[in-house]
């Protein structure tokens, strides 16, 4: 990663009013935490840790296993799987603000109950001021908007509940 790439997810952070921004590659981990200090914005602070040597993927599933409370959890999870395995849920591709239409003004780009086709711009995503369409890749029927207008959100977090066509 270039130091300018760094020092613009600095400014991004800082900027979006997050806590805390943590990415890991196979080379690097950066943590970017920001916070406040007696009423002030402090400054973000950027932790760069060497990699890491991490356990064999067999170890990690017998510890897994093993663990007692490890099958109650996904019992929850099937039950409510089964309400909505129908649906699609539209994540989003990057983070940003996200924004369901593209100016006060302006209309919705889907609401609840919109049919919508692959190419069709569902909402838009800001991301260090640039304004990125974000388009269905499925045929379907909007069921459930998850995220409110003018929210930051996640890599992949869900945006979206789709009944297919």
């Amino acid at each position: 990663m270039k130091i300018t790439e760094i020092q613009d997810l600095i400014k991004f952070v800082a900027k979006s009013g997050v806590s805390e921004v943590e990415l890991q590659d196979k080379d690097f981990k950066i943590i970017i935490k920001t916070g406040n200090v007696k009423g002030k914005t402090a400054e973000p602070v950027m932790m760069v840790q060497a990699p890491q040597v991490q356990q064999p993927v067999q170890q990690q599933i017998q510890q897994v296993q093993h663990t007692p409370e490890a099958k109650a959890p996904e019992t929850k999870k099937n039950d409510a799987a089964n309400d909505e395995s129908k649906f699609v849920t539209i994540k989003s591709p990057m983070i940003g603000t996200f924004y369901r239409q593209s100016g006060p003004d302006k209309p919705v780009f889907a609401n609840v109950a919109d049919e919508i086709k692959p190419g069709k711009v569902i909402c838009i995503i800001e991301a260090m001021k640039l304004f990125n369409e974000i388009e269905s890749d499925i045929t379907g029927r909007i069921v459930k908007v998850l995220v409110d207008d003018a929210t930051p959100v996640e890599y992949d977090q869900p945006l979206f509940l789709v009944e297919p066509m």
